[in-house]
């Protein structure tokens, strides 16, 4: 049987870890085109702790702040990030990405086919379809105005077509008939109605669209159970990184990786909508990762109450059965 996995996600995603030095051109090994850079810093009492968003399409000086609705900032050409390579990046001595005595994460991805994308549109103000480049339906797409501050609009696969959540906020899903024109994207467009944060007239917008991959990438949903042995979510790989929210009600949206854990329970939670530290609190309800999915492991309502629907993210480690339908070895 022949199988479209990937049999190595890293060339496409991977998590970074990094301690911060303030010196200008470090370089930041990923082992692979870096044209996606969300970095947060882990701790410390300034600086560096908010989510801090870079792509290659709009170029290394443009920043987005992913806990805030600001307009997009400039950054010094030494100070952010200053250069994309093929298996690298570097960044400048700015504390929000190299604060001397800090610890940070990047979370990195590369444009592929049927993983992300990445699309930059000036606004009408009225409903219009929008080509991307994905190739495949997006199953989570998030939109940011760029030119004045207005709050992330993120659709995902797994809300109506009329619903966005919003990165920077712990607002439950918000229903209007201009989200995304209460249109379905496609292989090929994207909708986007009469909503301003995704259409005003002469305004500026980025896009990021994500879809599913076998073996590298997957968004969907999971219903908790409130119980201690929690919901187990089946990806069909293994979870090098997993960003989870809830639908119905006010929790954030919680991040974790394969790198600042590194084994089950993954304790060290960030969170994208708040500029905060990392928390390490086993028994709080953060999840084991597996060969093909996460579990949660208790009753946290931020992760697993009784009865509240969740959407996720996750990209992938290792696939559960690599190209030749052979399972792939734990690692």
């Amino acid at each position: 049987m022949a199988y479209t996995t990937i049999d190595d996600p890293s060339g496409i995603f991977t998590a970074n870890l990094y301690s911060g030095n303030a010196t200008n051109g470090t370089t930041i090994s990923t082992g692979h085109t870096n044209d996606l850079i969300w970095t947060k810093g882990r701790a410390g009492t300034y600086g560096g702790r908010g989510l801090r968003i870079i792509d290659s399409v709009r170029g290394a000086t443009k920043v987005l702040y992913g806990d805030q609705d600001l307009a997009e900032g400039t950054n010094n050409s030494s100070s952010g990030v200053t250069g994309f390579a093929s298996t690298s990046y570097t960044i400048g001595g700015d504390a929000d990405f190299n604060g001397s005595g800090t610890t940070y994460v990047s979370w990195t991805w590369k444009i592929q086919a049927g993983v992300c994308d990445i699309q930059t549109y000036t606004g009408n103000g009225s409903a219009r379809t929008i080509s991307h480049n994905l190739g495949a339906v997006p199953t989570m797409m998030i939109i940011k105005k760029r030119n004045t501050a207005a709050p992330w609009s993120v659709g995902h696969a797994s809300l109506g077509a009329n619903q966005v959540l919003e990165l920077n906020e712990t607002d439950a899903v918000a229903t209007d008939a201009t989200y995304w024109n209460n249109t379905r994207p496609t292989s090929s467009v994207f909708t986007v109605g009469t909503d301003g944060n995704q259409n005003t007239n002469t305004h500026t917008y980025l896009i990021y669209l994500f879809g599913n991959k076998q073996g590298v990438s997957r968004m969907g949903k999971y219903i908790g159970n409130g119980n201690a042995d929690g919901t187990f979510v089946y990806t069909g790989f293994k979870p090098a990184f997993v960003m989870q929210k809830s639908t119905t009600t006010t929790y954030g949206w919680q991040i974790y990786d394969n790198k600042r854990g590194g084994f089950n329970p993954e304790n060290d939670e960030l969170v994208a909508n708040l500029d905060s530290a990392e928390t390490d609190g086993s028994g709080n309800g953060f999840p084991d990762f597996y060969s093909n999915g996460f579990k949660l492991r208790n009753t946290d309502i931020n992760k697993n109450a009784s009865g509240v629907t969740y959407i996720y993210m996750a990209f992938a480690e290792n696939p559960f059965v690599t190209s030749t339908g052979v399972p792939a070895t734990a690692r």
